[in-house]
């Protein structure tokens, strides 16, 4: 049984085909699902703390806040969200190490040849560095 499920979403259509799918796996009401969302960071030389909002992203974060809790009032178990700031894929990874994750569900945006050498594949880089399984949807086309 899974214990605790990872589920990065991001601002996408393909968030909404992450969600269905956690409908598929049967999910049982003891599992804890983890919403999460990572909002990238430019490169700073300050320090800013990662587990909370500022002041410029003040309504980006309560954007994100409120489409994670609409996902989060579906759900068939406990559930906590998670917002923070950061590499997308080291953020994942880290969540999934911070709550003994047993699966990460992440989309994938299916991004080839040059795209994804320029923009990076979080999904790949997350299946590379995760503590645990790793269940990657694909968009729907």
């Amino acid at each position: 049984m899974l214990k605790t499920i990872i589920v990065a979403l991001d601002s996408s259509e393909l968030s909404q085909q992450v969600i269905q799918t956690l409908d598929r796996l049967q999910i049982q009401p003891a599992t804890k699902i983890i919403l999460c969302q990572v909002i990238p960071t430019a490169e700073s030389e300050e320090e800013i703390s990662v587990d909370r909002p500022h002041n410029s992203e003040d309504i980006l974060y309560q954007e994100i806040e409120r489409q994670l809790q609409s996902y989060q009032a579906n759900l068939p178990c406990k559930s906590e969200i998670e917002i923070v700031n950061g590499e997308p894929a080291e953020e994942i990874v880290r969540l999934a190490h911070i709550h003994h994750a047993d699966l990460i569900a992440i989309g994938s945006r299916g991004l080839t040849g040059v795209k994804r050498i320029i923009q990076g594949s979080v999904s790949s880089q997350v299946v590379t560095d995760a503590p645990c399984s790793v269940l990657v949807i694909k968009p729907s086309f």
